[in-house]
């Protein structure tokens, strides 16, 4: 049964903001989260001028992604026992280091295998700080572990759950479009060199700021409650297949609007229309953020994810700029949606002390996807020309919508309706489908 709609003023991101000491904490973690968007295609980019083969660029990427869903998970549980500091200072060195080889290898020429052995360590290092930024959220506020109205924490952790949505969707128009004009405008290393520069300075500013950071180690809530792992819980899984699909479209419009562009002779258009398609996902985010929803995270997920099924189905069957670009506005808006309902859901689902483990696994399926999207589109790019390369957003989504529809009973909390705290102003009834 449905609880009474309750209409009480709440605050938005203005007051989030002003919250002490967040703003130490939020800015250098703008910086430092941009690798995530920036890495894939700054190597796609830079091998792909240096070998003259998408498919080589695609697997040296793919490496890289692979490598940083496996070790993401890792980075996760060593913040929640040992704190971020002690993760982050190690992780943006080897980052920083690892990238650079690259960058010199891949300028002088090595082999791919001496590529592929570099891009290991560049994706393992990839700091996360996405969920540790949200982890400092919940110190700071006092918040809970579930995401949508457990009856405790600050009134303010629903505006920041919505605020760093945003942020995400935000982080994918910067950094692409950032790396893409560096690479063709500049150099092609430019790119890649940018993110390890940002990844340097962000992180060990990010790492800084002591006095957010959240407790670690044994505490009351975990010696309560016993650990358990994200991954045991079947709707995480679930939610796993889902942004893996999600980052086949990231993964594959990245490498096939470059070879489009290359083709038709225009490459300078190639950072036009990703960031018209980056633009698309971050003005949906905003909104999925401001609007007080009645339908439930499970739903609006669905709903999402089948719409942005059906635009990047439609995806290799156009041949012009500006209808690529009017139907990579609309696949960018329907990323959202799908997007953030899986963040919410995946908090309803999980003990407080799996919460940064979650993050983390959802973050690395998207590497994952991206990872398996840029080898697959760059290699039937280079065989059967640019459209081919659309064809993996539609297959990846398509995989991800039926997973979805199939096994959404395990999305669901075990309280059957729930009071949810959604966007800015509001608190509106929300049941789980």
């Amino acid at each position: 049964m449905e609880s009474t709609v309750i209409t009480d003023k709440r605050p938005g991101y203005g007051q989030l903001l002003r919250t002490p000491g967040a703003l130490s904490f939020l800015l250098p973690g703008f910086a430092a989260r941009q690798p995530f968007a920036m890495l894939t295609i700054g190597i796609v980019l830079l091998v792909q001028h240096t070998t003259g083969s998408f498919g080589s660029a695609g697997a040296v990427a793919a490496v890289t992604g692979v490598s940083m869903a496996l070790f993401a998970p890792q980075s996760g549980k060593l913040a929640d026992r040992f704190g971020q500091r002690a993760v982050l200072i190690p992780g943006v060195l080897v980052h920083t280091a690892s990238v650079s080889l690259l960058v010199a290898l891949a300028l002088a020429g090595a082999p791919l295998w001496a590529l592929f052995l570099a891009a290991v360590p560049s994706g393992a290092s990839v700091p996360q700080v996405g969920p540790m930024v949200r982890a400092r959220w919940a110190a700071k506020l006092g918040g809970t572990s579930q995401a949508e109205g457990s009856g405790g924490g600050s009134p303010l952790m629903p505006t920041a759950a919505a605020f760093e949505s945003v942020t995400d969707e935000f982080t994918f128009v910067v950094g692409p479009v950032l790396a893409t004009a560096l690479c063709t405008g500049v150099h092609p290393a430019a790119g890649l060199i940018a993110e390890a520069a940002l990844t340097l300075v962000g992180g060990l500013f990010f790492a800084a700021q002591r006095a957010t950071q959240p407790a670690y180690g044994m505490s009351a809530a975990t010696a309560v409650e016993p650990h358990r792992s994200a991954l045991s819980v079947p709707g995480v899984r679930v939610l796993i297949v889902a942004f893996l699909g999600i980052g086949s479209v990231f993964g594959g419009m990245q490498v096939s609007l470059t070879a489009f562009t290359e083709e038709i002779g225009n490459p300078g258009a190639n950072g036009l229309l990703y960031g018209i398609f980056a633009a698309g996902n971050m003005l949906a985010g905003i909104a999925m953020g401001a609007v007080a929803w009645k339908s439930g995270p499970l739903r609006r997920m669905i709903t999402g994810y089948a719409g942005l099924t059906v635009a990047a189905s439609l995806l290799w069957t156009t041949h012009s700029v500006l209808l690529l670009g009017a139907l990579g506005l609309v696949v960018g808006l329907c990323i959202a949606p799908a997007l953030i309902a899986g963040y919410t859901i995946v908090e309803t689902l999980i003990p407080a002390s799996a919460r940064t483990e979650a993050f983390t696994w959802l973050t690395g399926a998207v590497a994952l996807g991206q990872a398996a999207a840029v080898t697959v589109a760059g290699r039937l790019a280079d065989a059967h020309g640019a459209s081919t390369g659309f064809l993996v957003p539609m297959a990846g989504t398509a995989l991800a919508l039926a997973t979805l529809l199939a096994l959404r009973s395990r999305l669901k909390p075990r309280e059957a309706s729930r009071v949810a705290a959604r966007g800015i102003g509001h608190r509106v009834p929300v049941t789980v489908d």
